[in-house]
């Protein structure tokens, strides 16, 4: 009986402190995102390089591309994001992967006109070397606004 007690013990103190590092880990994933939007917003191409994976990919209306091309076009204001209002937001952990779902509403400028567009942006985060970084940003447009 007390080996049988003991045995359940142990087992829900792992599974609180499994909870507690999931749940700390989509705060620093949430945490991330918000500062994406900020540094975007800032044009500040140096942080978003970090960010970034190598690999990354990025998926818009008008189509998709490396990490490279979407440094650019955002030190380069081809694409200046103005401001994300963020209504919902969502974090999977999935081992070493995060999904982060965004309902957003964005203000750009796109080519130098100032559009306002409703989306359901898709974040996945790889974590490599203690460290989390973007492997894909989507942009999926939405019919209503939230």
């Amino acid at each position: 009986m007390k080996n049988t007690l003991f045995s359940l013990l142990l087992i829900l103190t792992a599974s609180i402190g499994m909870l507690a590092q999931n749940s700390a880990a989509k705060q620093e994933i949430i945490q991330l995102s918000k500062d994406k939007w900020q540094w975007m917003a800032d044009k500040d191409a140096n942080k978003l390089s970090q960010l970034f994976h190598e690999k990354s990919v990025f998926v818009h209306m008008g189509g998709s591309w490396g990490k490279d091309r979407e440094v650019n076009i955002i030190k380069d204001g081809m694409i200046h994001y103005k401001k994300a209002d963020i209504h919902s937001v969502s974090v999977n952990i999935i081992d070493s992967t995060a999904i982060l779902l965004n309902r957003i509403t964005l203000l750009a400028a796109v080519g130098g006109n100032e559009v306002t567009n409703p989306f359901e942006v898709t974040e996945v985060y790889v974590k490599q070397n203690g460290a989390w970084k973007l492997g894909s940003l989507s942009f999926t447009k939405l019919n209503t606004t939230n």
